[in-house]
């Protein structure tokens, strides 16, 4: 691969992660909004359905147990099904590894019990939160089957957060664990759709929380024209097309930072020279999202 010549490249900003500025993405989202979509009673239900589907049209990707999930919920983005998990175990300590989404910290934080699970062993009444792919690196954490082992070995709920499906490759999605009782993904990274809040929630069981009660025919409040917004880009694009579109620029940026390439697709893995990236783990992570274009 013949090495780019930008020079500088310490100044560039690879901090934060988010969506690709594809030309194509951007053009379906400059199309006109039609608000008549807002009287459309089946439209939030035909969309989860929808998504749900086009998630496992990946070819990239495996899942394994996703028709373990019955019920599926419009949540916004990933966040939203956060806070519903932080609720329905309120009662319990919460615990994900280091170098996660800081949103579960900032939650956590002044209302909760929670620990790192790297501070202290897994524990019955404990409950978990952990992003296939992990937020830190966008790889599968090297953790990940040991916690779900434990977690499944002492009746330990667990939520995994997919948000950045849609721009990675070669992650085993195994869901077949009786531990896991919420799955959440986001379009949220795959398109530039973050501030549209597009999410969905899958779970076994229909326990009627405040997610579950207003996404139901009669209440359904729920964001039609987000959905709608939604629809067009799971109509428009494959759950691989950013990063078949975009992993030969990811190498490029990875030969020229002298960084490891990651399974997502705009990240790539560095060492102590990067070390202003840090988030609290032993690699640091530089996002290109700025620069694929």
């Amino acid at each position: 691969m013949k090495q780019m010549n930008i020079p500088n490249i310490e100044n560039f900003d690879f901090s934060a992660a988010a969506s690709i500025q594809d030309s194509k993405a951007l053009a379906v989202l400059s199309a006109p909004v039609d608000t008549s979509v807002l009287n459309d009673v089946e439209l939030v239900e035909d969309f989860v359905q929808q998504y749900k589907y086009w998630i496992s049209t990946s070819t990239n990707n495996k899942f394994i147990g996703l028709d373990n999930y019955q019920y599926a919920c419009y949540s916004a983005a990933t966040s939203e099904a956060f806070d519903k998990f932080y609720m329905k175990n309120s009662n319990k300590r919460f615990r994900c590894f280091r170098g996660e989404y800081i949103y579960h910290k900032i939650a956590w934080r002044d209302k909760f019990n929670w620990a790192y699970i790297e501070d202290d062993e897994l524990r019955t009444g404990d409950a978990v939160i952990i992003s296939l792919p992990f937020a830190d690196t966008g790889n599968k954490h090297i953790g990940h089957d040991e916690v779900l082992d434990t977690c499944e070995r002492l009746g330990i709920p667990v939520l995994i957060d997919c948000c950045y499906f849609g721009v990675c490759s070669d992650i085993e999605f195994n869901l077949d664990y009786k531990c896991i009782t919420d799955v959440a993904f986001s379009l949220s990274k795959a398109f530039p759709v973050a501030h549209a809040r597009i999410g969905l929630r899958l779970t076994k069981e229909d326990n009627d929380d405040t997610l579950f009660a207003y996404n139901k025919p009669g209440l359904m409040y729920t964001n039609r024209l987000t959905a709608s917004l939604g629809k067009r880009f799971i109509a428009e694009f494959s759950p691989d097309y950013m990063y078949n579109t975009y992993r030969e620029k990811q190498l490029e940026y990875c030969q020229l930072t002298s960084t490891t390439p990651s399974n997502t697709v705009f990240f790539g893995i560095g060492d102590e020279k990067w070390q202003k990236y840090n988030r609290g783990t032993d690699t640091n992570r530089l996002s290109f999202h700025r620069y694929l274009t």
